[in-house]
């Protein structure tokens, strides 16, 4: 049965139906960071997870919730990477038959992950709007059964575990920094941490270049954004979903944007002081502290979701060496 709610039971159910199949990631205390950023900095590292990236919550989440029928049909989705790859090592993992929509210009270590882990990988359209099309295609010729990377609520509870986690880790966290594409991340941990404790802030950030929910914000309604090049491909998405937008307007307490030199800032200052690899997406977050788009008190306790590391290891190698690194539309 397909849900048509979020709530923090359900995150609570995800948890305990996922949890033998995923990584509880560490809360790293970065205090080396702690200047530079202006408060006291943890990061929660989901590129530790065994895709690469926190979508494989979501994706499990659902895929665990099909029935028998479902998931003889196979499933499809539609993705700019994280969540194809996802789908594809859920896929293997339960001996389904996946089928992933790749954006034609995805990064390259992408698209290799998913085929590594047996899906059919189908490059199309960049635009959300063509890729969406052929996935109702392949839905109309083969019956596959569509995991949405977040409009699905059951996926957006998976994704909301990672809130659970923050505060098991830390009860006294003050602020959750969220990277903002579709929406699906964001609604299940702003769910899941308002209906915990209220007190505690979350704040939303895009990339300037691709931001809809901050827009929509700003005009009190949905709006679509323009479309320009970002290297947070991972956030690429120009209109707020229709399940995560009502969601992200009651619990989110705050969106904000980012340039893309201070994305770049950002992927640079967490493989420098917190030695990790980082693509682009993530570091949003970082990047709305250093670039003061988010203010905080020296002594208050961020948590920032660092939501993954696939991306082509010589385009991050080239952002570390200053040298330009061209976005994606």
């Amino acid at each position: 049965m397909t849900k048509t709610s979020l709530s923090l039971q359900d995150i609570k159910s995800a948890a305990a139906r996922i949890g033998t199949y995923i990584t509880h990631t560490p809360l790293l205390r970065e205090s080396k960071m702690d200047k530079s950023l202006g408060c006291h900095v943890y990061l929660k590292p989901e590129m530790l997870q065994v895709t690469g990236s926190f979508k494989i919550r979501g994706a499990l989440n659902k895929i665990l919730s099909l029935t028998r029928k479902e998931l003889d049909k196979g499933i499809i989705t539609s993705s700019s990477g994280n969540h194809g790859q996802a789908c594809a090592y859920a896929g293997q993992l339960l001996g389904i038959h996946t089928t992933v929509i790749v954006p034609n210009d995805a990064p390259h270590l992408k698209v290799e992950n998913a085929k590594s882990m047996g899906a059919d990988v189908i490059l199309w359209d960049r635009t959300y709007e063509e890729r969406w099309k052929k996935v109702h295609a392949e839905v109309e010729e083969h019956g596959y059964t569509i995991v949405h990377n977040y409009e699905d609520f059951d996926v957006m509870a998976g994704q909301g575990t990672i809130a659970l986690e923050i505060i098991e880790d830390l009860a006294d966290v003050d602020t959750i920094l969220v990277p903002i594409g579709g929406g699906g991340l964001i609604s299940g941990i702003s769910t899941a941490i308002k209906e915990s404790n209220a007190n505690i802030k979350v704040i939303g950030v895009q990339a300037a270049a691709c931001c809809p929910y901050y827009m929509s914000r700003q005009a009190g309604e949905r709006t679509k954004a323009a479309s320009m090049r970002t290297i947070a491909d991972g956030l690429a998405c120009n209109f707020p979903g229709n399940n995560p937008y009502p969601i992200i307007e009651k619990y989110v307490d705050e969106i904000v944007t980012v340039s893309e030199e201070a994305i770049e800032e950002a992927v640079r200052a967490v493989a420098n002081d917190a030695k990790l690899i980082a693509e682009p997406s993530s570091c949003v977050g970082i990047a709305a502290l250093l670039s003061g788009a988010v203010s905080t008190r020296p002594d208050e306790k961020v948590c920032i979701v660092l939501t993954s590391g696939n991306w082509d290891i010589d385009r991050i190698g080239s952002i570390l060496k200053k040298e330009h690194v061209e976005g994606v539309l």
